[in-house]
This record gives C-alpha cells, structure tokens and sequence, in this order.
C-alpha cells in the first residue's frame, strides 16, 4: 500500500507544536504507513520532532514563522495569509498533490475561507459544508452542516444529503445510508419551506440514500439516522448544545461520586462502568470537522485539544483519504445532476 502524507497545520491551535507532534506520533503508532509534512516554525517544531525520532524519520519540514490568529476575520487571513501562512502552505500541500488531506486546529472561518479559495470546490457542488461524527446509542452517525453556512435553500440540503450519504458510505461502510432532515417535528407539514422542498426532493429522487424524513433534536443521538442534515445556523447550535450537555452530566456524576463516603464505595466499585461512559462521552475521541464539497481532504481540529484529540483527527483524516471519499463524493454528486437533467429533459 502506498504512503498517505498529511499535512499538518503545526502553528494552529492553542498550543502549536507542543500539541501536534506528539499527536503525529501517536497517529503514527496506529498507522505505520503514514507520512507528513509539518507546517510551521522549524525552530519551535524541531524540539519537539526530537523526542520521537520514529516520526522524524517519516517527516519533512516546511518552514514559515507566519500563523493565522485564532481571532483573525477570514477576510483579513485570506488577504494578509495566503502564499506564506502554515494554513496556506499546508492547504497548498493538498492542491498540489504532495498530501492527501491537511489538519489544522487553526481558525475554523480563515481555514474554510482559504480552503474553498486554494482547493475550490466540487463541481456541482454549491456550498461546502462542515460534519462531525456524532456520537450515538448504536454507533456514530453524521451531523452536517454543523457551521460552514448560516442558512441553506432546498438545493443545497440536498446536496448535503448526498455528501453526508458519501462520508457515510466511506467510512462506515454502508451501501445506503439512512437520511433524515433536522426539523421541529417528524410531521411533514411542520418546518420552512426550504426543509419541505428538500424532503420532496430526497424521498422522490433516484439517489443512493433511504430518505427516514423529518428528525427532532432530542433523538439525534439515538442514531435512528445514519445522516443528519440541517443548515449551519442550527447545525452548530445543535453541537455546542451537546457538548455542553455532555460537560454539564459529567459534572453531575463526579458531585454525586463525592457526596458521600458511601457513593465514593460505589464509585470505586462501578470504575469499569464510569471508564467506559467516560470514553463514550470524551470528546476528543470523535474530534475533528470535515469539511465536505472541496476538491481535497480538509480537517478542522477543535483548537483548545490536546495531543489525543489531534490525533484523533489525524485519524480521521487517514481514514477519509483511504476510502477515496472526495472522489466518492464527486462522482455522486455528478450523477445526481445528471439524474436531474434527465428529469427535466423528459
């Protein structure tokens, strides 16, 4: 099998090197396989390469001293960024075909900004959107779009759907994903009109999905869909809201642990069953936001992770590059819209 090279943002994040390196590492460890070329400062990143000389010798160096600010406005990153930023460089990485998928944990708006101007988009494909894997009762299922756009028309739902649809198939293995519209009700008169129209278009159309329809919040995580798609605007309400649900229980538990000398017996006696939940509910395990629709594989980290988290993402980034998924998507995309010309040439 041929090596996959990612490249890495390694000036994105909180914490830079200090974080992506070892995250490298550990990434490394789980695939022997990879390569990567770090983006950065070469003496912030040369240090850390030092204590694992096993990912040093799987690496390349691109220097820059320039980073996108985590506060940055994406306008002013575009403009003041490209050609010589790590954001850039490791974007261009990707365009020019010496990596197959680039991970950054830097500014989420300058990455997508950068991204869509260095790697364009699919054609067909309006808008790009950002998923995540959502954790659920069963398994994972995806989210999308969890905040690449603020609204969405019906075209572009569905366009979702399909790139949602193709992610799934990639990486979960599944020849016909299930397909569900957020909505505020599973009644087919509930919701906007662009939801409506999206929902006709998924259950008629000849698209390689099971359309289930209409999905309300609160079972999202009960994985009765294997695709959920909704506008960025709701999409990334949505995802703050269960982290932060996910922090907020996890804060309950750990009071109760200690409220008492026999809830900490019990605590000490149900350790198996809290690791387990712990693992289930550690975010870092699913981290990573893929943006969907572009002419190459981009991974947003969360910018605040730890070495653990990045890798994880890094994971996904892999795995997303060995199942060919931009061309699975493009190549559904493509046919969709040809399915619609044929439509209305009859």
């Amino acid at each position: 099998m041929a090596p996959i090279t990612i490249a890495l943002d390694a000036m994105g994040g909180d914490h830079g090197p200090s974080v992506v390196v070892p995250a490298a590492a550990l990434a490394l460890i789980r695939h022997p396989d990879m390569r990567f070329i770090l983006v950065g400062d070469q003496s912030r990143i040369e240090p850390e390469l030092g204590t694992h000389p096993a990912l040093a010798a799987k690496s390349e160096i691109v220097h820059t001293d320039v980073a996108v600010a985590m506060d940055a406005k994406p306008s002013q990153a575009l403009r003041r960024g490209r050609w010589k930023s790590s954001m850039w460089l490791a974007l261009e990485a990707v365009r020019d075909k010496r990596a197959a998928a680039v991970v950054s944990a830097g500014n989420t708006g300058a990455l997508m900004a950068m991204a869509k101007f260095c790697l364009k988009t699919i054609i067909g494909v309006d808008r790009p959107a950002i998923a995540v894997i959502w954790p659920t009762v069963e398994a994972e299922c995806i989210v999308l779009d969890v905040g690449a756009n603020v609204g969405a028309d019906s075209r572009q739902l569905v366009e979702f759907a399909l790139m949602g649809a193709s992610l799934a198939r990639a990486l979960f293995g599944m020849e016909k994903p299930t397909v569900g519209l957020l909505n505020i009700g599973v009644e087919e008169v509930k919701g906007v009109e662009q939801i409506k129209e999206a929902a006709a278009v998924l259950k008629e159309a000849p698209l390689p999905i099971r359309f289930h329809g209409f999905v309300e919040g609160d079972v999202i995580g009960h994985g009765i869909a294997d695709v959920v798609v909704t506008d960025g605007f709701t999409g990334n309400i949505a995802l703050k809201t269960a982290e932060g649900t996910a922090r907020q229980i996890a804060a309950y538990l750990r009071a109760a642990m200690r409220r008492s000398l026999l809830a900490r017996v019990g605590a000490v006696l149900a350790q198996g069953a809290f690791g387990a939940l712990k693992e289930k509910m550690d975010p870092r395990q699913l981290n990573g936001g893929i943006f969907l629709g572009l002419n190459g594989i981009v991974v947003k980290s969360h910018g605040g992770t730890d070495a653990t988290g990045f890798a994880c993402a890094i994971d996904l980034a892999y795995d997303m590059a060995s199942n060919g998924v931009v061309e699975r998507l493009a190549s559904d995309v493509a046919g969709f819209h040809a399915k619609l010309e044929l439509e209305g040439a009859a």
